[in-house]
């Protein structure tokens, strides 16, 4: 028998298991004792973050999934019309790779946006048509348009975008948040993750529940999907002929079994069970009371639109989002899908702005009136980009745009970031950045620095090397930052 760790009862092989699990037998004190750990039990987040003093407590970020039209909504380009129809220049291109969707075609003709720009707020931020409810958000949100990435296909770039790899595996950027500050309420997941159905007509992109998975961290770190019918999550419900009693005493069982197990191998996976067959119980309880939007005012559905009352849209969605701030969910991420115009761009941006448009601006309204804005940063925005060529046939009224990961749009307000401000240039094809680019690893490490994180210093090893979400690279940009 192999010698024991002295004081552990516990074999050598058991105890440098315990310790390469990056969590340790302190983490489990504080889930099977939380009075010998208050501290760390208060949020379950690591000892020593936040590293600085926060601006915001909690992240609402709305994804875009699909890839909104810069060019259509933000970035303004009126020089456009005299271009209608001609080649993109080969000195704009620069050679630079474009998908195998337009690779074939004989001409790149530039297609002008069809929608009217105006001026809006004391910022005078330009805005299409498509966004008229953004124009009263204008002077609290920080619009960014000289975000870029690598990839340039849905799949990678989405990946890319929500975890700081192309390469599926890595744990999701909510996963992150939660794993370094924990909870700031112990009923509800501090992940939670809401989807919205397209509202375009064209087949829209798919989304994988790897996006907002835990990757190699903890599975406790998952974000939690809240359907739209039925148990908001699965199996939530006691079966029939099972009362609160009887589910009490067969947690506690199970409790003290994972708990001898826990002792003898310190997997953090039993770990993870533990707390989460508690937090499953609690939900039981807060949950049905969350999704409960009986006693929301008649003005709050009026702020978020009508589809706020029908679940499962974009703007009931938000509304919910809301709902959790208020309760101290840390993270909360909502999926739009159906942003993928390659045809019939005008029909369909227009239907996804319908939907989208409204309750966006709603919920800036609605955390900024009860005073949740300043510590809740939200961030709005997709993948990547599309062209200023059009994909198949120029027409008059109707053309599509590829993808185009060389510059987008995404807009941030609350927490900590400067209201009323566009940030960055592009050039007079919204191509390429001509001024204050900002890396995808750029926006995760700004967002984790409003969080009082230092991206630099989260960090959890994995296979002999320290991961983090921003990998290698990521600057904040101060210069958006108050």
């Amino acid at each position: 028998m192999m010698a024991q760790a002295e004081g552990l009862g516990v074999t050598r092989r058991h105890f440098f298991r315990r310790g390469a699990t990056g969590i340790g037998i302190a983490a489990l004190g504080s889930l099977l004792n939380p009075e010998l750990f208050a501290d760390a039990s208060a949020t379950g987040g690591l000892p020593g973050l936040p590293h600085f003093a926060p601006k915001a407590k909690r992240v609402i970020y709305l994804h875009q999934s699909g890839a909104p039209s810069q060019i259509d909504l933000f970035d303004y380009k009126p020089g456009l019309v005299k271009l209608q129809g001609t080649e993109l220049p080969a000195t704009v291109r620069m050679g630079q790779r474009i998908t195998g969707m337009t690779s074939g075609q004989s001409s790149l003709p530039v297609a002008k946006s069809i929608f009217k720009f105006s001026q809006y707020g004391k910022s005078g931020a330009w805005l299409s048509e498509l966004l008229p409810h953004h124009g009263k958000i204008v002077d609290d949100i920080a619009i960014i348009k000289t975000t870029n990435t690598e990839a340039i296909n849905h799949d990678p770039a989405i990946t890319f975008i929500q975890t700081g790899s192309q390469q599926p595996g890595r744990p999701s950027f909510g996963s992150w948040v939660t794993y370094g500050l924990g909870s700031e309420n112990q009923n509800l997941p501090s992940f939670v993750v809401l989807i919205a159905q397209s509202s375009a007509i064209n087949t829209d992109q798919p989304l994988f529940s790897r996006l907002w998975g835990n990757g190699f961290l903890p599975s406790k770190y998952q974000g939690v999907n809240f359907r739209a019918s039925g148990d908001p999550v699965l199996f939530l419900s006691d079966p029939p002929g099972i009362d609160k009693a009887t589910r009490r005493r067969m947690l506690d069982g199970i409790a003290r079994l994972n708990k001898i197990n826990s002792e003898a191998f310190g997997d953090p996976e039993i770990e993870a069970r533990i707390s989460q067959y508690e937090m499953a119980y609690r939900m039981q309880s807060s949950v049905p009371e969350l999704m409960d939007l009986s006693k929301e005012p008649a003005s709050t559905f009026e702020l978020y639109g009508p589809d706020s009352r029908k679940p499962g849209t974009y703007a009931a969605n938000c509304l919910l989002a809301r709902r959790m701030a208020e309760r101290g969910v840390r993270f909360v991420q909502i999926y739009k899908r159906g942003w993928d115009q390659h045809n019939d761009l005008p029909r369909d941006l227009t239907l996804q702005c319908e939907s989208v448009d409204q309750p966006s601006a709603a919920l800036v309204l609605d955390l900024k009136r009860r005073g949740l804005l300043d510590d809740t940063l939200v961030l709005w925005g997709g993948e990547f980009g599309r062209t200023v060529y059009c994909q198949g046939k120029l027409m008059e009224t109707n053309y599509g745009r590829d993808h185009h990961p060389r510059c987008f749009t995404v807009w941030m307000a609350g927490g900590g970031v400067k209201p009323g401000i566009t940030y960055g240039e592009t050039d007079d094809f919204s191509y390429n950045v001509v001024r204050d680019p900002v890396h995808v690893h750029d926006i995760q490490a700004t967002v984790l620095n409003r969080l009082g994180i230092d991206h630099k210093r989260l960090t959890y090893k994995y296979q002999g090397r320290h991961f983090r979400l921003t990998d290698v690279a990521g600057e904040v940009v101060d210069k958006i930052l108050v």
